[in-house]
């Protein structure tokens, strides 16, 4: 292909590339794989703190991700109760996921995590649990309130014996 015209492909894929996202069509064969997301807004009601999620030391409240997105993901806050026991917390598990991201928002929590030691979070601190570690709550707070992300938006923990 002669020099010229190899320029002006270039040219071409350079502003196809700095394109606003308006005008870019999303062709990619992940966009067509998945629908698109709906749009959710979630203001903060107290009443949305629930006892149905994996624990029963803490209250979730569910942020629609899982429903906006069809599945794909899922995120909610979780809200530490009351004083920890190491008893009822200190178990070793794992969840099948692809991505689980958590931010803590408030208090502290300190979380054990195979092959990476124990780790005091605060407030403002966050991790990216690998998919399949192994892993334990050690303590937490009264009141520490976590943001959670997985993918995929149901997903399967499984508690081991000690």
């Amino acid at each position: 292909m002669a020099r010229s015209k190899i320029q002006a492909r270039a040219k071409r894929q350079a502003v196809k590339r700095s394109a606003p996202i308006a005008r870019r069509s999303v062709k990619s064969s992940a966009a067509k794989a998945r629908s698109l997301h709906k749009f959710v807004a979630k203001h903060l009601d107290e009443a949305d703190f629930k006892t149905d999620g994996l624990r029963s030391y803490a209250l979730y409240r569910d942020l629609g991700i899982k429903d906006a997105t069809r599945g794909m993901a899922v995120a909610h806050v979780v809200r530490f109760v009351g004083k920890c026991d190491p008893k009822v917390v200190s178990k070793d598990h794992l969840h099948e996921t692809e991505f689980q991201m958590i931010y803590v928002l408030k208090g502290t929590v300190t979380t054990q995590m195979k092959g990476h030691g124990t780790h005091v979070m605060k407030a403002g601190d966050c991790w990216l649990q690998p998919q399949g570690i192994v892993h334990k709550v050690l303590d937490y707070s009264d009141g520490c309130e976590m943001l959670e992300i997985v993918l995929p938006g149901n997903f399967k923990t499984v508690e081991l014996e000690k």
